[in-house]
């Protein structure tokens, strides 16, 4: 099965259509093109199509990965990067903002170098990302957050 020539059919109209009523299916045969589009995106590498029947396999991104080894910082200074981190992934959650609002809502002075390690983090762990990403150094460079990042605030928050 190719994603790339892949044309939907709905293996049974009947039940399709009474989910389609009863508001738990958006439309017939859209799965697989959704599968494809989102796999990245959620799991951080294409998703594995094995044979030709409905079997997919979706990779999970190691969520334990965010946190910091705990060797690299002191207890203290590890909680306050991780409560940095949730601050700047909350305040992400609404609209892209630049460092400076991101410093003036954290209530730091200025970019400090606990804040520039945490957003680099938070850049290379792909949970935020630029929104000019070609000029990095912009100074109309913004910050927002990806699908994974989204996920994993929604995670936290439950």
């Amino acid at each position: 099965m190719n994603p790339a020539t892949f044309t939907p059919f709905p293996k049974n109209p009947v039940i399709g259509g009474f989910f389609r009523e009863i508001g738990r299916a958006d439309e017939l045969g859209s799965g697989m093109r959704k599968m494809m589009k989102y796999g990245k995106a959620y799991g951080g590498a294409d998703p594995e199509i094995e044979g030709d029947i409905f079997r997919i396999i979706v990779k999970c991104p190691d969520f334990e990965a965010c946190q910091t080894d705990s060797t690299e910082l002191r207890p203290e200074s590890e909680a306050q990067s991780r409560a940095q981190s949730g601050a700047i992934l909350q305040a992400l959650f609404e609209r892209s903002l630049s460092a400076n609002e991101l410093t003036e809502i954290l209530g730091l002075r200025s970019k400090t170098g606990a804040f520039k390690r945490t957003i680099k983090e938070l850049l290379d762990k792909k949970f935020i990302e630029y929104t000019i990403p070609e000029k990095p150094n912009s100074r109309l460079q913004k910050y927002r957050l990806t699908d994974v990042g989204k996920y994993l605030l929604k995670s936290i928050q439950e």
